[in-house]
């Protein structure tokens, strides 16, 4: 099993005839990704790679009864294809796109809420469950089918980590990087709810960093509502408070969001939490 997308998943990419957007349309489609369109308007009629390109996400769903999208457009336009995205009938938007004003994202986050769709990202690489559909730029083959959930603020831990499990025999069910800015989709509580409830998921990755209050809640919902196992991992133990390191949202703004807070609040409720990435599947294993 797996949680978001499975191999029935069909994709639309917005903004398909940009660089970014043309080469991770190929990546995705190799992989085995039902990429069934794109979307740059004024462009609408021409094929790249083969996918046939649209005008606007409702041409495009209407065509290929696609139910998820991917956001690879500049961070001017980012805001209005992820409006476009939730009006046009499309149930699950990830947006990779980095640098969309954090007032845009706060008006953003409550629009796709309010029309009972599910926005990933921005600033994130995507999800993926591995052998069955990836949508975004995680780097398919290092993951393997498995039943270990993964979740990430950051893209290249992710990596790291999957690398890490697979390199050890752990496959994973699925993996999805939430983003790393201050105001994102979905958060941490609510994917850990869908493993939770997901029968093909025996335990979950979580990688955490430094700034915003992601961990802590994720830490209460642990406690009160998740039954499976959970090993964590922190990023960012030497940052300097108040230097933004990496992310957006990697700001340290109160004693909360330190990497040490962190790291408590995990190991209070008896979560093991690993100083290194490497030391992941040896946790999980125990």
């Amino acid at each position: 099993m797996s949680i978001l997308i499975d191999g029935n998943t069909r994709v639309i990419v917005q903004g398909i005839t940009g660089r970014d957007g043309s080469f991770h349309a190929s990546s995705m489609k190799e992989y085995g990704t039902k990429v069934v369109g794109g979307v740059t308007p004024g462009k609408g009629g021409i094929l790249v790679n083969g996918v046939p390109v649209f005008d606007s996400i409702k041409e495009a769903v209407a065509a290929t009864g696609a139910d998820a999208s991917v956001i690879f457009v500049p961070a001017k336009f980012a805001s209005a294809a992820i409006r476009e995205a939730a009006d046009g009938g499309i149930d699950l938007v990830i947006c990779i796109t980095e640098g969309i004003p954090v007032q845009e994202m706060i008006e953003n986050y409550h629009y796709v809420k309010a029309r009972h769709k599910r926005l990933i990202g921005p600033n994130c690489p995507g999800l993926i469950t591995p052998g069955k559909c990836k949508i975004g730029i995680m780097p398919g083959p290092i993951h393997l089918p498995g039943r270990i959930g993964v979740i990430s603020r950051s893209g290249t831990l992710t990596y790291e980590v999957v690398y890490a499990l697979t390199k050890a025999g752990i496959g994973q069910s699925t993996c999805i990087g939430i983003g790393g800015d201050p105001i994102i989709g979905t958060g941490f509580t609510e994917i850990l709810e869908m493993f939770e409830k997901d029968p093909g998921t025996d335990g979950v990755v979580l990688i955490g960093e430094i700034g915003g209050d992601e961990e802590a809640k994720a830490a209460e919902f642990i406690k009160a509502k998740f039954s499976k196992k959970v090993v964590v991992f922190i990023s960012g133990r030497t940052a300097p408070p108040g230097k933004r390191m990496g992310h957006a949202g990697a700001l340290i703004s109160g004693a909360g969001e330190t990497a040490e807070a962190k790291v408590k609040a995990f190991r209070d409720i008896g979560v093991p939490v690993a100083d290194r990435p490497d030391e992941i599947p040896g946790a999980l294993s125990q």
